[in-house]
């Protein structure tokens, strides 16, 4: 292959700011003197390309580990969602992400072309004898992203190479890619640090990438350290002298990785690289999951469908429950708590505007508000709450029930992730509601039982319209066993109860000086498929903190698919869920 970028080049050194004149023969000044230079920047200013490589760069996050079969479900929920690019992997670099390209050619994407990630060729041999080249153009992808170095420092200390041969590896990679139909998206890696060092060699870096054919030159972050407007105004000096559509690759370290992706669009970038979620080595890669509405909703940069920004939240979610991982609540855009609301001025004022507090509609994004309730609530919070679930509420009931929450928040409830008990709390307040079931009493016994090992067993006793129904059963533990009991006891009058699962189960010890005498708080999430709802116990007794959040769990199912209920038979003063609810006398 002729060796067309070498002839006449120059290699800049210290703080060089001019692009070398004579790559291929004519700078960019020159070509632009002659109305040949075409106008990037002005091209990249109404939509944005989405890369999204969380199966690729994401998956080098600690914690973050996804099967093959993972993968391919990324990648077409992915395709689904509007990503452009959807970067699967190194196919040189180990066998599952080979496996990913064989298999990924009988997906059926509509819209993400797939990307294989590689990196130019080894110093000192050719294009040809390359593997990994070669792993590139065996993966069969339309495109490919090739990483290589661009800030000076790592060419001559880690490469171990001169200036000048990185610059052939960069150009002769590209242009052999580019002959064989390929669509190159190069990564200057480490470009943002490299510029601020040596911003003559960066620039011969991303020009040698263009002048070889690259799609797109995209600008790296690779160490997370660089603030937005440095990162901005080196993407406006990149754009005045690169003949290449330009695209931001960035990192989290210092915080900035997505205000360093949103600067690099105002700054003239085409593409914006990232994962959702921020997956990524070290603290993560800029997250997509807020640049993107960022960019639509705030700078009016299409970068996909109304309808698919919509599902922003739900692909957040469907990514954290694929790799295992718990979901960050404060995440911006998608998380639960984006749109929650605790103070009772803010509640007050969201009931009367709901833009007074949240700066875009949650509904863009999938997302919804939530009212939190808690000591620092007024009664607004409980009327809307109220008003969500349908639950006729006046003044008078609000107060007796925000009154109620402040005494058991001192006790060690919380209530700001359990909306059902809070829900049943109003319910109960009302003069006519029935409760669907009365503890009686119940018991626990776990022991160690020669060749079985730990054993648990629960006896639960409770009323049941006029019935008393007395059931045993074993579990793996005596939560799991005081589960399947009542369970039991309430299968037979509300059958559909089996179609619910606990599907989260959080302990926390509230007031921990106390050693093992401390408040013990228990938080259950279940789910009937498609609703989920949460309950709230506590006590000084870590079973009986339990019991209370899964009676609750299952009383607010039972009330909430309105099951017949058989005659109500009231024990005692007729007190008996009001005192269970509060943890007493169970």
């Amino acid at each position: 292959m002729k060796n067309d970028f070498k002839e006449g080049s120059r290699v800049t050194r210290g703080n060089d700011r001019i692009v070398p004149r004579a790559i291929c023969g004519s700078s960019p000044d020159d070509r632009e003197e002659r109305g040949e230079r075409k106008n990037y920047l002005e091209d990249s200013m109404s939509s944005v390309v989405l890369f999204d490589t969380t199966l690729r760069d994401g998956t080098q996050g600690e914690h973050v580990s996804l099967s093959l079969n993972d993968k391919l479900r990324v990648a077409q929920r992915l395709d689904e969602f509007g990503a452009h690019y959807v970067e699967g992997g190194w196919p040189g670099s180990n066998p599952k992400d080979a496996g990913f390209f064989e298999r990924a050619r009988d997906l059926n994407l509509k819209h993400a072309k797939l990307v294989a990630f590689g990196s130019t060729r080894r110093k000192n041999s050719a294009c040809e004898d390359d593997a990994n080249l070669k792993a590139l153009l065996e993966a069969e992808t339309s495109a490919v992203a090739v990483v290589g170095k661009s800030w000076d420092f790592h060419v001559e200390r880690v490469l171990e190479t001169t200036l000048e041969e990185n610059l052939q590896m960069i150009f002769e990679s590209v242009r052999y890619l580019k002959d064989y139909g390929r669509e190159v998206v190069f990564d200057a890696e480490h470009f943002v640090d490299g510029f601020k060092a040596n911003p003559g060699y960066a620039l011969q870096v991303a020009e040698a990438a263009a002048v070889a054919g690259a799609d797109y030159v995209v600008i790296c972050d690779t160490n997370g350290g660089s603030m937005p407007w440095e990162v901005e105004d080196i993407v406006r000096q990149v754009a005045e002298r690169v003949e290449a559509k330009l695209g931001i690759h960035a990192h989290n370290d210092s915080g900035c990785g997505v205000a360093n992706s949103v600067a690099a669009v105002r700054g003239g970038c085409a593409m914006v690289q990232g994962t959702v979620n921020g997956y990524g080595e070290r603290v993560g890669n800029a997250d997509l999951m807020a640049i993107v509405p960022n960019l639509q909703l705030k700078m009016g940069k299409r970068c996909v469908e109304d309808e698919q920004l919509a599902k922003l939240t739900e692909l957040s979610r469907f990514l954290d429950d694929l790799a295992n991982l718990e979901h960050d609540t404060r995440a911006p855009y998608v998380g639960r708590s984006a749109f929650a609301h605790k103070g009772g001025i803010h509640v007050a004022a969201m009931l009367k505007a709901d833009t007074s507090y949240q700066h875009v509609d949650p509904q863009l994004v999938g997302n919804a508000s939530r009212c939190l309730v808690s000591e620092l609530s007024g009664r607004g919070n409980i009327a809307h709450l109220a008003a969500v679930a349908g639950v006729d509420s006046d003044r008078k009931l609000a107060g007796e029930v925000l009154e109620q929450v402040k005494d058991l928040e001192s006790r060690g409830y919380s209530f700001e992730s359990a909306e059902a008990t809070v829900e049943l709390m109003m319910k109960r307040a009302e003069p006519d509601y029935a409760a669907p079931f009365d503890l009686i009493d119940f018991m626990v016994i776990v022991e160690r039982r020669e060749g079985r090992g730990m054993v648990a067993e629960a006896t639960v006793k409770v009323r049941v319209g006029s019935e008393v129904v007395h059931t045993v059963a074993e579990g793996n533990g005596p939560v799991h066993a005081l589960s399947l009991a009542l369970r039991q006891a309430l299968r037979e009058t509300y059958p559909d109860i089996d179609s619910t699962s606990l599907v989260d189960y959080k302990v926390r010890t509230i007031d921990g000086e106390q050693g093992t005498a401390a408040t013990i708080r228990v938080l259950v999430e279940y789910t009937d498929g498609e609703r989920h709802w949460s309950t709230v116990g506590a006590s000084t007794n870590i079973i009986e903190a339990s019991w209370i959040a899964l009676a609750d769990a299952l009383e607010y199912v039972v009330t909430k698919q309105q099951y017949p209920v058989r005659q109500r038979v009231l024990a005692g003063d007729g007190q008996m869920h009001s005192r269970r609810v509060s943890g007493a006398g169970c």
